[in-house]
């Protein structure tokens, strides 16, 4: 007996077929885009839209890993070989194929991550300054001369790059990020293997392609798609890579310290924030508000520089909190690629879940007062997408988990504080030490407070974010270890130091021991 067919889904057939058009992008090995050896791929997901499938990427596995360090390893010695500026010119060449690209660029960085059109414009415009710059270090790659301790002796110190680098960067600034430690790891000479944020590899992707583009030899550059615990995981564990440079949260950072340290790899981290803004009662407030909603909810409180904390004097706390309760409620949220927009969504349902939870715990277990904000938009152009209100806590306690907890969205708290001393003090009272600023007119309060602050980044009239690639960025504490990015102090983390001694004596000579005689 025949058996009965079935009547088609079409719900299900126009799944299907729009999965069908979807883009499948491929892993970049060696100057080849190939498919991972797992032959299995994840879905990359609009955070504004979940039913916007923006591309199907490998599901790498630790294979495709080592196939990538071997290709960097193969591509090694003739690209350190290669002088430095002509290596130079290659990022030059790269950097004006990120400037003819921005736009499409920031578009489908919007679609993929959320962030607003003018930020991921912004994001790309980092990528091309960090790019120009690392070009330009291309004939300042310094060392120094010194004098020596021994007569007819010369002296020096030289640049050696460190070999072949891990790159491991996060969702928040896809390209931006992936810059500035790509850019700096070739100028000193060094092959890399990328491994991009799951939530946003189209843009770490067309950054690579650009650098395709621009004639950077097969291998130099490779990129491997896919989850942390697998392909992060065997990136940081291969024997092959000296150095894991790592941006994320501080935990999974302490899990790669820890097993870069296993095999004394060399390890760079660029962890949390939980960064204040101090307002004091001289500050002009409208320019405080302006900082504070700016570094508060721009890239919807995604950002490890994120304004978090809003320690306001007394004398003008309350004028200030109903001042940005006031802006936050009018901020208009939406989809990113809107230009009316002002804020997108957070990045996917986990994020949703953490941040949620957190407003949890702001009002039910801490007891601070929600002041606007606290839900999470699920009605009309909100249904399919991840969308918070911007989120504002009134009378936070300094030892609240609000106010010491990362919680990477649309929240802040605003903390009364009796002076500036205490302000001090909450603000270095929590465990990150990334940014940190002051409103004030008074030039003795912003230099003392600059001075006491300990954290690695101090504006001062401005917000916590707003970083420029040739000044160092990192933090104190657990936001880091010791590493800089950006600025020419990112050079320390992708070369070494080789000291060089030339005798031209004609005869033996001791250090310290004829020294010592010649005394």
């Amino acid at each position: 007996m025949a058996q009965a067919r079935k009547a088609p889904n079409k719900k299900n057939e126009r799944a299907a077929a729009r999965r069908t058009a979807v883009k499948t992008y491929y892993n970049y090995i060696g100057g080849e885009w190939v498919p991972s050896v797992s032959g299995e791929y994840f879905e990359n997901i609009n955070p504004a839209d979940t039913r916007d499938v923006v591309g199907r990427f490998p599901l790498s596995t630790a294979e495709d890993i080592a196939r990538a360090v071997e290709a960097a390893t193969d591509a090694f010695d003739r690209w350190r070989r290669t002088p430095a500026p002509r290596r130079a010119e290659l990022l030059f060449r790269l950097g004006e194929i990120l400037v003819r690209h921005k736009e499409r660029f920031a578009a489908e960085m919007t679609r993929e991550m959320g962030k607003v059109l003018k930020e991921t414009g912004g994001d790309v415009q980092e990528a091309i300054d960090c790019t120009y710059f690392a070009a330009g270090e291309g004939r300042r790659l310094h060392g120094f001369t010194t004098t020596s301790e021994l007569p007819d002796k010369f002296a020096m110190c030289v640049r050696q790059p460190v070999g072949i680098c891990g790159l491991i960067t996060p969702w928040n600034f896809p390209m931006a990020i992936p810059s500035w430690k790509l850019m700096p790891a070739l100028i000193c000479g060094n092959t890399v293997v990328l491994k991009p944020a799951e939530d946003t590899p189209l843009s770490t992707i067309n950054l690579v392609k650009a650098c395709e583009e621009a004639g950077i030899p097969p291998g130099v550059v490779n990129v491997v798609t896919g989850y942390g615990e697998t392909v992060g995981a065997a990136l940081t564990e291969h024997e092959g890579v000296r150095l894991i440079s790592f941006t994320g949260s501080t935990e999974t950072g302490r899990l790669v310290a820890s097993k870069c340290a296993e095999r004394n790899a060399i390890c760079s981290l660029e962890m949390g924030g939980k960064n204040v803004i101090i307002v004091m009662d001289d500050a002009d407030l409208e320019l405080a508000i302006e900082g504070a909603v700016w570094g508060a909810f721009g890239t919807s409180g995604q950002r490890c520089t994120a304004s978090s904390r809003l320690v306001v004097h007394k004398k003008v706390y309350k004028r200030f909190s109903q001042m940005l309760v006031e802006r936050a409620r009018a901020l208009r949220v939406g989809n990113g690629a809107d230009p009316k927009t002002e804020m997108g969504p957070v990045i996917n349902a986990n994020a949703v879940a953490k941040i949620m939870g957190y407003i949890e715990i702001g009002q039910r277990e801490d007891g601070a007062k929600l002041a606007c904000g606290g839900k999470r938009l699920t009605e009309g152009e909100y249904a399919h997408g991840y969308f918070i209100e911007p989120t504002v806590f009134v009378d936070v306690a300094p030892q609240m988990r609000i106010a010491q907890e990362e919680i990477f969205g649309p929240v802040t708290a605003v903390i009364p504080t009796n002076s500036l001393e205490e302000a001090l003090e909450i603000a270095n009272g929590v465990r990150y030490g990334l940014s940190a600023s002051i409103y004030t007119r008074d030039v003795n309060r912003a230099f003392h407070a600059m001075h006491e602050v300990y954290t690695g980044i101090f504006y001062i009239n401005a917000p916590t974010i707003g970083a420029e690639v040739h000044l160092p960025f990192g933090g104190t504490k657990a936001t880091g270890n010791g590493h800089r990015e950006a600025g020419t102090q990112v050079l320390d983390i992708f070369s070494e130091w080789k000291a060089v001694y030339i005798d031209y004596s004609g005869r033996l000579q001791r250090a310290q021991i004829d020294t010592a005689q010649m005394g």
